[in-house]
């Protein structure tokens, strides 16, 4: 960042590297805590045509920039520096009898339906295949990753079932449900260890769902800069039912509590941010409550997360139980898969700093998941 001459700069630079001194509400607008020591007091760094201006008595007379306005731009710096964790595709490295590495490629297993690499020691003479994840499948890894696109993008299992038997699989749709159901699982277990390097304004919303025909109460909570799904939790009742677990769970997830905390009016919502978010000591969480349109404060971004789940809601008509993976494996999908034209094309996952390797992300990711199985 090069010397700092300038008092303000200079200023402005240990406000950014201190902890909880700037809150980001929107791509536009920022909080920036009051340094005077006398009160507790934050001023508005806003973004205009002009670039940012700030509410603070120095930038109002003086009409340049003030230490707040220098803050925030280093701040914006700062996150745009946070390294990304990197998903690579899984290689064999190593010989699966002895261990070793002293490894070569030695021609191709033909399956049934799909062909292996095979490899052979030079230390022990063993010869060895490695299909990670999807060990004892007799769908090739393509064929089932393949199914898992098709579906969360909006297919029903029937229609799957269908799209691959055009492809010369005969299997049924109770398997795809299989396929669905074991790698949802066991892609959860893995990423529920992987941190998102999130924003620090988070939203919550709910949205009726049907399981076995009755009413359900889906709850979701995303980050606002990078659309990340942070967490979730389905209850019996909109306004009674307790999400303090939701609220757990994104901590436990991201390591932190958000600076902003945007809701309904909803009771409950306002219950669990005391019991989970908001402290007698600061920095402390704001909760806004009533949603409103000033500042781009309005639930639109978790809208739309809604309609998303309500277009998938379509295609299944009803969910058969409570603890489906199928919402689940829409969440994954929305994080680590679905492209957003909000984000340039890029994943949630992408915009929160984690980027999956290969041509095909389903089996990177499910291998990863597969090797750190029990660890």
């Amino acid at each position: 960042m090069g010397n700092t001459t300038n008092p303000h700069e200079r200023d402005g630079k240990g406000i950014a590297t201190r902890p909880d001194q700037i809150k980001r509400i929107d791509d536009n607008f920022y909080q920036v805590r009051s340094q005077s020591l006398s009160k507790e007091s934050w001023y508005d760094v806003i973004r205009t045509e002009k670039g940012l201006v700030c509410d603070c008595p120095d930038y109002q007379w003086r009409n340049r920039k003030c230490k707040h306005v220098f803050a925030v731009e280093f701040s914006q710096r700062i996150r745009k520096q946070v390294e990304s964790l990197i998903i690579s595709r899984v290689e064999a490295s190593q010989c699966k009898f002895c261990n070793s590495t002293n490894i070569i490629k030695k021609g191709i297993r033909k399956n049934m339906t799909y062909n292996l690499q095979v490899f052979k020691c030079r230390d022990c003479n063993k010869r060895f295949s490695i299909n990670l994840g999807f060990e004892r499948m007799k769908a090739s890894p393509q064929i089932i990753t393949s199914a898992m696109q098709l579906y969360f993008t909006g297919e029903s299992l029937r229609n799957v079932q269908k799209f691959l038997e055009l492809q010369g699989v005969k299997i049924t749709h109770k398997t795809v449900w299989n396929w669905i159901r074991k790698y949802t699982g066991l892609m959860e277990s893995y990423l529920e260890k992987v941190t998102p390097h999130v924003g620090d304004v988070w939203r919550a919303d709910e949205l009726f769902i049907k399981v076995k025909g009755n009413m359900k109460y889906l709850y979701a909570m995303m980050d606002d800069e990078t659309r990340f799904w942070i967490a979730k939790q389905v209850s019996d009742n909109k306004m009674k039912d307790d999400v303090s677990q939701m609220l757990v769970d994104g901590k436990e997830l991201t390591g932190k509590k958000p600076s902003v905390f945007i809701t309904d009016g909803a009771r409950n919502f306002h219950q669990a941010y005391k019991r989970e978010f908001w402290s007698h000591t600061v920095p402390r969480t704001d909760h806004i409550r009533h949603i409103h349109f000033k500042n781009d404060m309005n639930n639109n971004r978790m809208e739309r997360l809604n309609n998303e789940i309500r277009d998938r809601e379509k295609v299944m008509r009803s969910l058969k139980r409570q603890d489906t993976p199928i919402i689940e494996g829409y969440r994954i999908y929305h994080n680590y898969f679905r492209p957003h034209m909000a984000l340039n094309g890029q994943t949630p996952a992408e915009a929160s700093g984690i980027k999956i390797e290969g041509d095909n992300k389903w089996i990177t990711l499910i291998q990863n998941a597969r090797k750190n199985q029990g660890l």
